[in-house]
């Protein structure tokens, strides 16, 4: 349902953000996205929902080209990028409406879509206050509602708990679930490595653009002998930051 082969990214002559890396995400799966800082998730990310094109390699949401059919995959994906400072002069039901208007859902869908999250987000009474006065959980929340109102198959979410209250994290995480059991594909990177190891069926594992790993949490803790997952991060990564 996401596929990536062999992206790269170059930036200016020769550093390679990305290299080479793919991976493919099946139906009914949750996969976790790790590596430090300036690994290259979002560079990943960014290439997957066609906010940047690659160097080179391909990338498919549910059978469709990004670079070659990027309606079609853009309608198939939900994306929550890792920074909801956009179009904060709008309120929160300003916002959802005008995402929910670019992907053509009705009048009724949306009613329906909006009053379900803004319940299970406690967003209820806040959703007609503009952005500019919200906390940055408030945000990030109103950012999901929004990605989330088309209700498409895959969930592409660049560090989605940030900011987000335990209530609120433990609800976005329960929709995660949810979203998975019917057969759909959630990809999300975290730097909070125990959310991964309990939510996630694989991990993948990334560091200056490289892949490290990608797999069960269990065959990785296996392999390096009964470790947790925080520590095996850090020697993989060379404890980078």
């Amino acid at each position: 349902m996401i596929k990536a082969e062999h992206l790269s990214m170059v930036y200016g002559k020769d550093f390679k953000a990305v290299d080479g890396l793919s991976f493919e995400i099946k139906p009914g799966e949750i996969v976790g996205f790790a590596g430090p800082n300036g690994a290259g998730k979002t560079t990943v990310i960014k290439m997957l929902t066609g906010i940047l094109k690659p160097t080179e390699g391909t990338a498919t949401i549910n059978g469709y080209d990004i670079v070659k059919d990027h309606l079609s995959a853009k309608r198939s994906f939900a994306y929550v990028a890792d920074n909801p400072d956009i179009l904060l002069q709008l309120t929160g039901s300003e916002y959802i409406n005008y995402i929910a208007d670019l992907y053509n859902v009705s009048k009724e869908a949306r009613r329906e879509r909006i009053h379900e999250l803004a319940e299970r987000f406690g967003m209820t009474d806040s959703l007609g206050i503009p952005m500019k006065e919200y906390s940055h959980g408030m945000r990030q929340k109103t950012m999901v509602i929004a990605a989330l109102i088309h209700e498409p198959p895959a969930w592409i979410l660049d560090e989605p708990m940030t900011g987000l209250d335990p209530t609120a994290a433990y609800e976005l995480k329960q929709m995660m679930k949810e979203h998975a059991a019917k057969g759909n594909a959630v990809l999300f990177s975290t730097h909070v490595l125990e959310v991964a190891e309990k939510l996630c069926d694989r991990i993948m594992i990334i560091h200056h653009g490289h892949n490290l790993y990608q797999g069960t949490v269990e065959d990785l803790e296996k392999k390096h002998e009964g470790k947790d997952l925080e520590t095996i991060f850090i020697e993989i990564t060379g404890g980078a930051r």
